[in-house]
């Protein structure tokens, strides 16, 4: 029988990892529910990266010196489906006004980094505002006619600036209690 509520899970261990994976199966069998086993592993999270839930969780390289820590970061995938549909959402066919085309990008943009909050995000709010820049720029280049390519009129600081684009790298980390 398939159960559509508990579909994912992931059980963190140290050094029993094998007795846990046991035990899940006869918790799970006991059920009535069927696991998938070809989605089943057991992974050293301080060793190996896994992708759980869209973040990758593993070890992570802290980029002022070098060292490693296991974390979170949202996944290459998470990354992709997002640049992929800030692309869609800005294509020629959008006739709505700037502040309504604005809006709803803002609002997925929202919606992004509040899921993606926990964890290591800078490489990906990075890369993603960059992509969103790209578009923004291109997008309005194309709808005012611009002959060049348009890094003067919808510059870095004009588009999350004037034009009221939401910047995922001024979001603030929560404080840790």
């Amino acid at each position: 029988m398939k159960f559509p509520g508990a579909t994912h899970l992931v059980i963190l261990s140290r050094g029993n990892a094998a007795e846990a994976l046991e035990w899940t199966r006869n918790v799970v069998t006991r059920l009535g529910l069927t696991q998938n086993e070809a989605k089943t592993s057991i992974k050293q999270a301080s060793k190996e990266r896994f992708n759980f839930l869209g973040y990758t969780f593993g070890p992570h390289c802290y980029k002022k010196d070098g060292s490693w820590y296991t974390g979170a970061s949202p996944s290459k995938k998470s990354v992709a489906r997002l640049k992929q549909k800030v692309g869609d959402h800005l294509v020629p066919r959008q006739v709505g006004t700037w502040p309504e085309v604005r809006d709803q990008l803002n609002l997925m943009l929202r919606g992004w980094a509040a899921y993606f909050s926990y964890g290591t995000r800078r490489d990906a709010y990075q890369a993603i505002d960059h992509h969103v820049h790209d578009c923004v720029r291109h997008f309005l280049r194309r709808r005012h006619k611009v002959p060049t390519h348009g890094n003067t009129q919808f510059s870095f600081a004009k588009v999350f600036g004037e034009l009221g684009v939401f910047r995922l790298r001024k979001v603030q980390s929560a404080p840790r209690s």
